[in-house]
């Protein structure tokens, strides 16, 4: 067994004996940088050849000169590369000797390394310290056009091992089961978890060329950087942006969000892209980088959570969130929007652009969104008024059928910023349209104090406006069940007596009409003594501005009963109010007449 070779050789140069050294040392025989150092070290007069530039170091050197002694060397995937850049560094070439070294190592490479789905990975992996021979001599190269090759397959043909975690589902399996499917089915993700272990510059190789093949479509490219993201990216924001990993993680972000398949953010999920967005706003990715996410993220801004959105906000910003990023999100949603619908004016509600829907539907989606992100944000002491007040109104009219989430979202905000003046307060609640929220939000906002008396009177008064309408809709639906009742009896009166049975039916049929007008009428009262049973809970305010309203609506009532008109229903609630105040008189002769009636 060799044990020094390199102690061998010295002692050879120290004999001086330069004629017979090829035969007495085979290490020389087969290489030619060994040949030329040993006779210049003979003119120089040296002690020793000096290697330590030698690539892979003493474990490839002993590979090499094993191989010289004709010792069996064992290859394999985590030496081979070493053994390759040692043997081009030795120049153990055909030119030398037949059969040398680079030569076997080749074949190896060729016939059994490249062909192996992991092995080409191992090999790639063990690359990256023996760079640059390692990329000269085109080992890397080559292993990732082998690794691209094999993931562009059709998976009917794959028939080796490859790492994939097990779903849920999956563990509940027999085995027996769970191998026949391994047989049977190959899934198309079956690649993304082995090549995740790859450094970032591999991994980017890798999936350029992969991209470059247009095999494989932009949901699967998704999901491999999303997994890649998830191994790699750490989970808390103090290590991600910590002084040792900031540049890794920076780098990291900014070639995965370079590697986004350019379908429009199809191929990526909305969660995953905001993440992505957050990540790059914490390391301070490029502005270019930053700006292309943007733009993805917004086209699916429809699909997004709240948790999504709570961006942490960096310096110079103060806000606890970065309020300015989601108010350029929702302008882009808004601008892409808008494109779509200036290029095919034709189904409103169903704009397309690839397979990202736009729309009324999406704007829905978007409006509720941002109710729920303005709550969240509210109670930032740091949030001012202007910036509330702004992302809430770039949401349009039709984004917001109803003001609920809206007006919890202002509650909080008026509830942490108790110092806003009367004037700022007012402006904060203009957001709103009372008309627009429903019984519970009605019913709190007709309680709460810190909404301007004017806000209060106009809750109470549509409140009002909407009992009538619902007494209304019950004196109607009960005069429609009596008329029934009535021209089913004079039909009656004229069918012949053979048809008692036809009688009999058409009798039950009533019966039943009558009770479903009569339920109806139930529920509707119902809800009406729940309205007024709940505003009796108000503050003496509210009580007594609701209390004006309601002797008003008895005496309106009665002069309905007698009119056709139905024009007060459109006076404003300062118009009744007024003519309550001006004259207390007629509101008692109302509401006497009303008694006589």
């Amino acid at each position: 067994m060799l044990r020094n070779p390199i102690l061998t050789l010295k002692s050879r140069l120290l004999n001086r004996n330069l004629e017979n050294l090829p035969l007495q040392f085979p290490l020389m025989s087969k290489s030619h940088r060994l040949q030329k150092q040993v006779s210049k070290a003979s003119e120089e007069n040296p002690d020793e050849i000096d290697l330590v530039q030698l690539p892979g170091g003493p474990k490839a050197f002993e590979i090499c000169a094993k191989f010289c002694y004709g010792i069996t060397v064992t290859l394999n995937p985590y030496n081979v590369v070493a053994a390759r850049c040692a043997a081009e560094y030795l120049e153990m070439t055909e030119d030398v000797d037949r059969g040398n070294l680079i030569f076997k190592i080749e074949v190896f490479l060729n016939s059994s390394i490249l062909r192996s789905w992991k092995d080409s990975i191992i090999v790639l992996q063990t690359t990256t310290s023996l760079l640059p021979w390692s990329e000269d001599l085109k080992v890397v190269g080559r292993c990732i056009d082998s690794i691209a090759t094999k993931i562009s397959v059709k998976t009917s043909v794959i028939n080796w091992s490859y790492n994939r975690k097990l779903t849920l589902p999956d563990k509940v399996v027999n085995n027996e089961m769970k191998f026949k499917e391994r047989i049977d089915s190959v899934p198309k993700d079956w690649w993304i978890e082995d090549i995740c272990e790859l450094e970032i510059d591999l991994y980017k190789r890798i999936m350029i060329t992969v991209k470059s093949e247009g095999r494989i479509d932009g949901i699967l490219i998704g999901e491999a950087l999303k997994t890649y993201a998830m191994r790699w990216l750490p989970d808390s924001i103090d290590a991600l942006v910590s002084e040792v990993h900031n540049k890794r993680n920076k780098v990291l972000v900014e070639t995965i969000i370079c590697l986004l398949p350019s379908d429009k953010g199809i191929g990526c999920s909305c969660n995953f892209l905001l993440k992505l967005l957050k990540v790059a706003v914490l390391v301070g990715a490029d502005d270019s980088l930053r700006e292309d996410l943007i733009n993805t993220v917004s086209l699916k801004l429809n699909e997004a959570s709240v948790d999504d959105l709570l961006i942490q906000a960096v310096s110079p910003r103060t806000t606890t969130y970065d309020v300015g990023l989601v108010q350029c999100l929702i302008n882009r949603f808004g601008m892409n929007e808008k494109r779509i619908q200036d290029f095919d004016s034709g189904e409103r509600n169903t704009k397309r652009t690839g397979e990202v829907v736009f729309g009324h539907g999406s704007w829905l989606n978007v409006g509720k969104l941002i109710d729920q992100y303005l709550a969240e944000i509210a109670s930032d002491p740091s949030l001012s008024l202007t910036s509330f007040i702004d992302l809430s109104k770039s949401i349009p009219e039709s984004a917001r059928p109803i003001h609920d989430g809206l007006y919890w979202a202002i509650d909080i905000y008026l509830k942490e910023h108790p110092s806003l003046t009367k004037a700022e307060r007012k402006k904060l609640c203009g957001l709103m349209d009372v008309k627009k929220l429903p019984i519970n939000a009605s019913m709190h906002a007709a309680q709460n104090d810190l909404l301007p008396l004017r806000v209060v009177v106009q809750v109470l008064f549509y409140e009002q406006v909407r009992a009538a309408a619902e007494v209304q809709a019950l004196s109607n639906s009960i005069r429609d069940a009596s008329r029934f009742a009535s021209n089913t009896e004079e039909d009656s009166e004229k069918t012949v007596p053979e048809h008692s049975i036809s009688l009999t039916k058409q009798t039950s049929q009533m019966e039943l009409r009558d009770e479903d007008s009569i339920t109806n009428g139930k529920r509707i009262k119902e809800g009406s003594e729940k309205r007024r049973s709940g505003l009796q809970l108000l503050p003496s305010r509210s009580r007594r501005i609701f209390d004006k309203f309601w002797d008003v609506a008895r005496g309106h009532e009665h002069r309905e009963n007698r009119s056709s008109e139905t024009s007060a229903s459109s006076k404003s609630p300062i118009s009744m109010i007024h003519g309550e105040t001006k004259s207390s008189g007629s509101s008692s002769r109302n509401r006497r007449h009303s008694i006589s009636s």
